[in-house]
């Protein structure tokens, strides 16, 4: 599984994870069996879920849990189902996880499908740890522990709709505060490379349920503002792709800097771009900053300004930003992106918008780039790269 993280002033994430086809689905190993657990039952009160989810009833549901606790969560996900108009909802007891609680509790693995109807082509696919009560007849919660815990089955949502945005946050009266930027975002990225593909926001409360939402580890991301992703971590065709806030960030930049960090997500969203394996990631993350930036009057100093000090410091590249540069890690992450974003500003600058949109679409759908590039530019790599350190040394007021 790879990971890619942007800035969280300009730019955004995306995460791109390996995982099993969408017709095997390999259920792992118990670590061991127990006189607790009774899968039976357990199976049949999922089933149960399932069914109450179906029929949009939340009374049926939250008589499963195991508590009041359980109980509102259960009656939650079946009105948080109908408001985001999931379709393909299935629930499916796999095996115990070894973990049991008092003399007839326990933990177990749920397989789970989703989809929202009109915007995700294709179902999402996880399991999700569901602890069970009263020898399995009852729930007494979903995703115990670490692991990925789809943001509609963490709690109540607040969902609003907009023509094909949706915005669903956890946090009550909070989705409509984004609407309108995310409604902004597909249209800037519409504006460029066209299409009717719709664009889903998801707004955990905060770093910690965005971290559960993504199934990563806590703390990964806590210094970014967005995130686009495969919502089920699954890099397939079709996978079912999202944008995810990281609110304590997101909420702290400007209006210019958000809409910049959304319609940059959106580009990502809209055009599947976590789902590429063979685009360098300067042509993913350049094009989506050059989207983003298009009809944003902001000053070189600004978009460029890492950049160009770094050029100023320590000279011209040599060559065009590596994959390896884009490392969360790595030093000058900031001038990397923005040296990324300048590439698609050269390629722009040379042959106009409609080629480099061309060029971006032709390499995310597996062409080579090489090919693409000398087919609708006329240049080499190496003509690409002295061409963009013109521009360097010009915004860095420096000679070559």
């Amino acid at each position: 599984m790879t990971m890619r993280v942007l800035p969280a002033l300009l730019l955004a994430v995306a995460l791109v994870a390996g995982g099993c086809s969408n017709d095997d689905y390999v259920a792992p190993r118990p670590p061991g069996t127990s006189d607790v657990a009774d899968p039976v039952t357990a199976a049949a009160t999922v089933a149960a879920v399932q069914d109450a989810i179906a029929a949009g009833d939340g009374d049926a549901a939250g008589a499963l849990g195991a508590d009041a606790d359980a109980s509102t969560l259960l009656a939650a996900l079946v009105a948080n189902a109908g408001a985001l108009r999931l379709g393909d909802v299935t629930l499916r007891y796999v095996t115990e996880t070894g973990r049991t609680s008092g003399s007839d509790g326990w933990d177990g693995q749920v397989a789970l499908t989703w989809r929202v109807e009109g915007f995700d082509a294709a179902s999402a696919r996880t399991e999700v740890p569901f602890s069970f009560a009263d020898g399995g007849a009852t729930i007494a919660a979903v995703g115990a522990g670490q692991g990925r815990l789809p943001l509609w089955l963490g709690g109540p949502l607040d969902v609003r709709r907009a023509g094909q945005v949706l915005v669903a946050a956890a946090e009550p009266a909070q989705a409509r505060r984004y609407l309108p930027a995310a409604r902004r975002a597909l249209e800037q990225v519409r504006a460029v490379v066209g299409g009717d593909t719709g664009l889903v926001v998801e707004v955990p409360a905060d770093s910690a349920g965005l971290h559960r939402a993504l199934g990563v580890e806590p703390g990964r991301y806590d210094t970014i503002a967005a995130i686009t992703a495969p919502v089920d971590g699954v890099a397939v065709e079709g996978s079912p792709i999202h944008v995810f806030l990281d609110r304590p960030v997101y909420d702290g930049l400007d209006p210019v800097a958000a809409q910049v960090v959304m319609t940059h997500e959106a580009v990502h969203a809209v055009t599947a771009a976590p789902l590429a394996q063979r685009a360098p990631m300067w042509l993913v993350e350049g094009f989506a900053d050059y989207v983003a930036l298009r009809d944003v009057d902001l000053p070189t100093s600004r978009t460029a300004g890492q950049i160009a000090r770094q050029v100023r410091a320590d000279g011209l590249p040599d060559a065009l930003p590596a994959t390896s540069d884009f490392d969360p890690a790595a030093s000058h992450l900031g001038a990397v992106y923005e040296a990324a974003w300048l590439v698609c500003v050269t390629l722009a600058d040379h042959r106009g918008e409609g080629a480099l949109v061309d060029l971006y679409r032709q390499v995310l759908e597996g062409d080579d780039f090489a090919a693409a590039l000398r087919a609708g530019f006329g240049w080499s790599e190496r003509d690409l790269t002295s061409a963009w350190r013109d521009r360097l040394a010009d915004v860095a007021d420096v000679g070559r």
